[in-house]
């Protein structure tokens, strides 16, 4: 149809095609990162934790940043988000956050997302103004729907229950509401205290830890396929992934395919889809 227009020296008809390139050229990129999400838990609804790395006041205030981020992030894709577990900072931002994000391939966007944050800036936190580096770790789990068998023999689980602490109504401090799980054989802790309801909690609390111990089992075994590929190209869980720099220059790099946005603001405030699509496609490429 181009050619013809051109020959014909049809400008409207030149113009109609430009557009419909353009349109035929953002379904195909949303084709070429639809097709990349193959693997067996990617159409699974996703558990997102963060936890402030060491560094006192500036970590837990990164860590919640990045919850605001992702918080938009979940907004701009259409999907739901529910607080499962909330802990705040000692003078100010986060310790760390569970949330569950549902949606369409919501597990095989967010994944991707998972490893060491770092942030470099100056502290809003120290006086004297200097330059302060921040990390805080985000981990991604599918979650695993109740048919499918996970088995936890409760004689390797230790069970705490406490007062709920924070915003959540007038049950908070009052009762001992809060759940708190631990896995002994693996060291995992989950907990949650977002609902009045004690049982609640623990049936929550459960299912994510159910959660975590199924990504566990799955990392051991793509482990074993691992080896048999150049460790070089594989990016480890809890490995740094992402800077996002604020000071001397202001930058967002993805360690991975090098992705570099000058657009801080616009980044933190959810628009993480090309560093998420980058590294889709790279990793499909590897494939």
């Amino acid at each position: 149809m181009l050619e013809l227009a051109r020959e014909e020296s049809d400008k409207e008809s030149e113009d109609e095609v430009g557009r419909l390139l353009a349109d035929l050229e953002i379904k195909i990129q949303k084709f070429s990162i639809d097709i990349t999400l193959d693997g067996e838990d990617d159409a699974k609804n996703a558990l997102i934790s963060i936890n402030a790395g060491a560094g006192g006041t500036d970590s837990q205030d990164w860590a919640e940043i990045l919850f605001r981020m992702y918080s938009r992030w979940v907004d701009k894709k259409g999907y739901k988000m529910q607080v499962i577990d909330h802990q705040a900072g000692d003078e100010a931002g986060i310790k760390g956050v569970t949330f569950r994000v549902s949606g369409v391939n919501c597990f095989g966007f967010a994944k991707v997302e998972s490893g060491v944050h770092r942030l470099v800036r100056i502290s809003p936190f120290n006086a004297s103004g200097k330059r302060h580096t921040s990390f805080a770790s985000v981990f991604v789990y599918p979650e695993i729907k109740d048919e499918i068998n996970i088995e936890v023999d409760e004689g390797d689980l230790r069970i705490d229950v406490y007062r709920a602490s924070g915003a959540g109504g007038q049950h908070v401090n009052k009762t001992s509401s809060a759940v708190r799980i631990t896995h002994l054989p693996t060291g995992v802790v989950v907990q949650c205290q977002q609902e009045p309801s004690q049982h609640r909690n623990k049936e929550i609390a459960f299912k994510v830890l159910k959660s975590r111990l199924y990504q566990l089992e799955k990392q051991k075994q793509d482990q074993k396929m691992q080896s048999l590929h150049d460790g070089k190209d594989d990016i480890a869980w809890g490995s740094q992934i992402r800077s996002y720099v604020l000071h001397p220059y202001r930058m967002v790099k993805d360690h991975r395919t090098d992705l570099e946005i000058g657009n801080v603001d616009k980044v933190l405030d959810g628009d993480i889809d090309p560093f998420i699509e980058s590294v889709l496609l790279s990793q499909d490429k590897r494939k």
